[in-house]
């Protein structure tokens, strides 16, 4: 496959002094483009997307100067290299030039080699920088696949513990993004439902029961009432579960996914009147993402066959959660849920155990 050669953009309002550069620098073995004006500059660059941009400042219409401040403005273009070829060598023009994030400033008229010499130099740090970039991006995303499929089967390890729920965690983090899409919609929570926030709320969903692993199969696997005491041993699976991935936090560093998985964990059996569990907190004490949790995992839990009891229709369970507003679920939240209740259903036919 051939190389693609790098394309080096020169702007400049006199015609002579752009066939001048570019005659300096055929032997770089580049591609070139070039405008008259700032304003032809800006569209032009942003259909080429050049490795370097030679840009003189004095120019009918916009300077280069205020061309340079238009492309940083755009995601697409503000990276791209630019050096100052001009005759404006006033130390005030040049020390605005860097601070408008120029890489270089030569001043007319130039020596070829020296032309040459920094645009060559420039090409090469932005290679290195595009791939280092992909690199990195590369591996980032390597490592958020990676996250992905220990979270997927952690989440797992903790639902194959009863086989009658395998299903339950992809349907729990449907429910999850869709009540937080829905609360955004309607106004509510803005400041922390952020789109980034809630792709966190989706990857940690799974994680939610991961404490049941500490838990007796003679307790989680009951076909019965569970006695007072037994049931006192299920409740912990939340701290259990906060504890995981507490001790996460402790080898990996806090992060915003080890956070909201936390509070998933330990928050999602905590009722909005203070009577859940582990630590009885009420209201907005209990962490947002615990109370969305709160939601999907009793839908989720009612509409469901378990050992110890029948699966409820939709309707059934929504006379439940109705019933649970202010009480059990935070209102807003139930509000949200009426909303969307027939894509809850959607969601519970698609990923059906």
């Amino acid at each position: 496959m051939t190389k693609k050669k790098p394309l080096v953009f020169v702007v400049d309002d006199v015609p002579e002094n752009i066939q001048i550069a570019i005659s300096q620098l055929k032997e770089l073995d580049c591609d070139f483009a070039y405008a008259n004006t700032g304003e032809q500059a800006l569209e032009r660059i942003a259909n080429t997307m050049p490795q370097l941009i030679l840009m003189d400042v004095m120019m009918p219409g916009i300077s280069g100067f205020q061309t340079v401040e238009e492309l940083s403005k755009n995601p697409d273009t503000r990276s791209i290299p630019v050096i100052f070829l001009t005759a404006r060598a006033e130390s005030d023009d040049v020390a605005r030039g860097f601070d408008l994030g120029g890489v270089d400033y030569i001043t007319k008229p130039f020596k070829g080699a020296e032309l040459r010499s920094r645009v060559r130099t420039h090409l090469e740090l932005n290679a290195y920088r595009t791939r280092l970039e992909r690199l990195v991006n590369e591996r980032t995303q390597e490592a958020e696949l990676l996250k992905d499929v220990i979270i997927e089967a952690m989440g797992e390890l903790a639902e194959h513990r009863d086989p009658e729920t395998g299903s339950h965690i992809h349907r729990t983090r449907a429910y999850v993004v869709l009540l937080a899409e829905t609360l955004v919609q309607q106004g509510h929570f803005l400041s922390q439902l952020t789109p980034d926030y809630i792709v966190l709320l989706g990857k940690s969903a799974p994680l939610h029961d991961i404490g049941k692993v500490a838990i007796r199969d003679s307790i989680l696997l009951k076909p019965g009432k569970l006695t007072p005491e037994e049931f006192d041993e299920m409740k912990n699976h939340a701290l259990h579960g906060e504890g995981v991935i507490a001790n996460l936090e402790k080898m990996a560093g806090p992060t915003s996914f080890l956070k909201c998985a936390k509070e998933i964990a330990g928050g999602h059996h905590e009722k909005f009147n203070g009577s859940g569990y582990p630590r009885g907190l009420a209201g907005e004490a209990i962490p947002l993402a615990g109370r969305i949790m709160a939601v999907a995992d009793v839908y989720d839990a009612l509409i469901s066959k378990r050992v110890y009891k029948s699966s409820m229709t939709h309707d059934e369970a929504m006379d439940i959660m109705l019933e649970g507003k202010g009480i059990h679920f935070d209102p807003v939240l139930i509000d949200a849920l009426v909303l969307v209740e027939t894509q809850f259903r959607e969601i519970a036919a698609t990923y059906t155990d």
